[in-house]
């Protein structure tokens, strides 16, 4: 069990936030271990096909992340400042890590067992190595996030407007305790379960939590047990198996329609839009998906939203769209059962 205690300062100092460098190392491990997330397969399948005919290099980062051990270097992702940060500011922060928390994070994580040469130069050098550590993971995010971004940002920012509506309607309390089946909150103490017999007591760093949603995370929950940014918590963003429900394996292409009779009730455009709704969208998004104009796009949904079958929410200045529980059902009705024989 993992536990560690929130005081009210800290709680009033804890956000929302998400990180494409975040989503980058998660995306890195998961390769490592491809069957974990039933969620994210068709990534890894088309992740694994493009890197079947080119490797990328992850010489100085792979050894670092895939150690056998329970945790990594904490550094390697920098608590988000800001509710989603450039990828490139990220990259700045973590290539000036100090030299000293380079060390003492890589003496938690190896100070047990045989350090893998990428962890011995980078104590011994940190700022080079940092800078070519950065550039594996650039080239890494270019290849195999980048093109999938949107449409995983879309997801992210839909959760944490979300969560703001469940910390509005019910509290801290509910918040916590709808995150993760494994995470429990009681009187000012977080725990989480884990099959490790273990018991961890976490050290929280400065200024609250930086709570995160994540789709290559899933099906998992965990935070930093120490470190010398803001405490992470992370947890499965709701809806993130539908960055990859449409298109191509790695849901990349143009949705298709619900099926022909949706197709034939709601006119074919329509159906693939509210298709395409089952991740959260934007205007522009969904227009460059199907092919249309964004003005044509904003008169469609107008329809979708006044029938009950998509729902908007603004996040900042962004309007995100996403199909209702209704308009999921017409999308994916109820097979009918086969009626019984008399007799």
């Amino acid at each position: 069990m993992i536990r560690f205690e929130i005081g009210v300062a800290d709680l009033a100092a804890s956000r929302f936030a998400f990180s494409p460098l975040d989503e980058t190392v998660m995306a890195i491990r998961l390769l490592a271990e491809p069957g974990k997330s039933a969620v994210n397969a068709p990534w890894v399948r088309w992740a694994q096909a493009e890197l079947a005919g080119r490797p990328q290099p992850l010489g100085r980062v792979w050894p670092l992340l895939i150690n056998g051990l329970p945790y990594y270097p904490e550094f390697l992702i920098p608590a988000p400042a800001v509710r989603c940060p450039a990828f490139d500011t990220e990259l700045d922060r973590l290539r000036a890590t100090p030299a000293e928390s380079v060390r003492a994070s890589l003496g938690r994580v190896f100070g047990g067992v045989t350090w893998p040469a990428s962890a011995v130069e980078l104590a011994e050098r940190p700022g080079p190595c940092l800078a070519e550590i950065a550039a594996e993971l650039a080239g890494f995010h270019d290849r195999l996030i980048a093109p999938h971004w949107q449409r995983m940002h879309a997801v992210l920012d839909a959760d944490v407007a979300y969560r703001g509506g469940q910390l509005a309607d019910g509290g801290a309390r509910a918040l916590l305790r709808d995150l993760h089946s494994d995470l429990h909150w009681d009187e000012g103490v977080l725990t989480i379960s884990e099959p490790d017999s273990r018991f961890y007591e976490v050290v929280l760093g400065p200024d609250g939590v930086v709570i995160m949603p994540s789709v290559f995370a899933w099906p998992d929950v965990s935070v930093r047990k120490q470190t010398s940014t803001q405490t992470t918590l992370h947890y499965p963003a709701r809806g993130a198996a539908t960055v990859w429900y449409a298109g191509d394996g790695a849901g990349g292409g143009a949705p298709e329609p619900g099926g022909a009779a949706t197709a034939e009730l709601l006119g074919t455009v329509r159906a693939r839009l509210l298709s395409a709704l089952r991740s959260p969208a934007t205007t522009t998004a969904l227009a460059r998906a199907l092919g249309v104009t964004p003005g044509a796009v904003s008169q469609h949904l107008s329809v979708l939203h006044r029938a009950g079958l998509a729902d908007r929410t603004r996040v900042g200045r962004t309007v995100l769209y996403q199909a209702t529980d209704l308009g999921l059902a017409l999308l994916d009705p109820p097979r009918r059962q086969p009626r019984a024989a008399a007799g």
